[in-house]
């Protein structure tokens, strides 16, 4: 899962004017020149690898989006004439909790194919790792939509588990792509690893205006699925045609296949570098434990229990209320405020102290219990505390500010604890910190359900 959250740094500064002209050289006395670099034309590369971060994490953005469907779909069966999710009003036990889980199914799996990813980066090319997971991804989310079309309420529980074993697949492909994506788009000037990070933080904005956009069109929770789905599955689609043009540009192949050489060039000229992880793991603890902890904390509350929160006007009769009002605030407003927290934290770095944002990152932990006393339902042990919306939206907000901003700035200053040759390590350990985080929050997340 990656997810609208992610640890690659926005906006952060380029090292590559530090380098020394006169050590750019092969053994043997070769140099290390190329031709000319070609143009981007019209900026064709760039425009699709922000397309490819925002696929990156589309299949987990638009699962947890789609509130409506899966309220519709989990719904008490004996209830008669309803269409829409609005008319649901005590939530089922699989209503409840099934965010929860889509959050563990998602979390878990995309840390072990991140690992594995690494281990398979060699041995399989990168062609075959990012359209074979653009394809299986297209496919499983061809099946979501199909099973929009069925009349899944005399087996919930089985349509329940398939949802999840699909969630788990989706992620596995979300995984390896995002690893590998990430792995070529290093190749390149710093804006289009920028493009890439962008379109991720973006995801969640663009699944979330996809949700509110087939909510107005759709006549019933079946029909608005429908569409939402068809819209992902043409961005999925179109993400695979534009990957195919990618990989026949001049501009892509210079970056790439140029830039793959024969480290045996550099063995009679160069001393190769013992990396020691352990050494790198002592300079940036305190940054590993404070990514993990953001992550954690937020994975607790978001989506699971955000899911829940309805507006103090539910049941009114207004559709603000009833209809938007979750994938507008939830989900909206809160990718908008996690892509706002990266882009502060990309110009302003402060601070830069790690013993300060480690206890920034930690005292984030307050948001959990703010957001389990807000209005959501339903709930048996915590009275609701804030009960009206402009509380829950502030609240909301500064988790989602707070989120985007500590996640870039640590990744930002991470690497810079390290030597040139230790930072890609560094940030690759850096991405396993996230990994657990996300991992331990979608766990804790299951508990804090049932805790309400």
């Amino acid at each position: 899962m990656a997810s609208s959250i992610n640890t690659v740094p926005l906006l952060q500064e380029d090292d590559s004017d530090n380098e020394n002209p006169e050590s750019l050289a092969l053994g043997d006395n070769i140099p290390l020149y190329k031709p000319l670099e070609p143009k981007d034309k019209f900026y064709t590369v760039y425009f699709i690898f922000y397309l490819l971060g925002i696929v990156t994490i589309l299949p987990w953005n638009f699962y947890i989006t789609a509130n409506d469907y899966w309220m519709y779909k989990f719904r008490d069966i004996h209830r008669t004439n309803v269409t829409t999710a609005s008319e649901v009003t005590n939530k089922t036990q699989l209503q409840a909790e099934f965010t929860s889980y889509i959050n563990a199914a998602s979390a878990i799996p995309n840390l072990l194919f991140l690992i594995l990813n690494t281990a398979i980066s060699h041995r399989v090319s990168l062609n075959k790792r990012i359209l074979g997971s653009l394809i299986f991804m297209f496919l499983f989310m061809i099946e979501t939509l199909v099973f929009v079309l069925i009349d899944t309420d005399e087996w919930q529980y089985m349509f329940f588990l398939i949802t999840l074993l699909t969630v788990v697949l989706l992620n596995i492909c979300s995984a390896i792509m995002s690893g590998s994506l990430f792995g070529v788009v290093g190749n390149f000037s710093p804006i289009y690893i920028t493009a890439t990070i962008g379109g991720q933080a973006l995801g969640g904005i663009f699944a979330a205006i996809a949700e509110i956009i087939s909510l107005a069109i759709g006549a019933s929770s079946t029909h608005s699925a429908l569409v939402y789905f068809i819209i992902g599955n043409i961005t999925i689609a179109f993400a695979i045609l534009c990957y195919i043009v990618l990989i026949k540009t001049v501009f892509f192949k210079y970056h790439v296949e140029d830039k793959i050489l024969n480290i045996s060039d550099f063995s009679s000229s160069s001393t190769v570098l013992d990396i020691s992880h352990k050494i790198i793991l002592r300079k940036i603890w305190v940054h590993g434990v404070s990514m993990f902890s953001v992550f954690a904390i937020t994975l607790s509350v978001y989506p699971a229990v955000t899911v829940l929160i309805d507006s103090e006007g539910k049941g009114h009769g207004n559709r603000w209320n009833d209809v938007y009002f979750v994938p507008t605030i939830a989900y909206l407003l809160f990718s908008i405020g996690d892509y706002l927290g990266r882009l502060i934290a990309g110009r302003f770095q402060k601070p830069k102290n790690e013993s300060i944002f480690l206890i920034l990152s930690l005292s984030r932990f307050i948001f959990i219990p703010l957001m389990m006393l807000c209005n959501a339902h339903p709930r048996r042990y915590w009275a609701v505390v804030f009960d009206k919306d402009y509380q829950y939206i502030l609240i909301l907000f500064m988790c989602a500010l707070s989120n985007g901003y500590l996640a870039n700035l640590t990744a930002i200053l991470a690497p810079r604890k390290v030597d040139d040759f230790e930072k890609e390590v560094a940030s690759s350990m850096m991405t396993v910190f996230m990994g657990i985080g996300l991992a331990a929050g979608s766990i804790i997340s299951l508990f804090m359900v049932k805790l309400l």
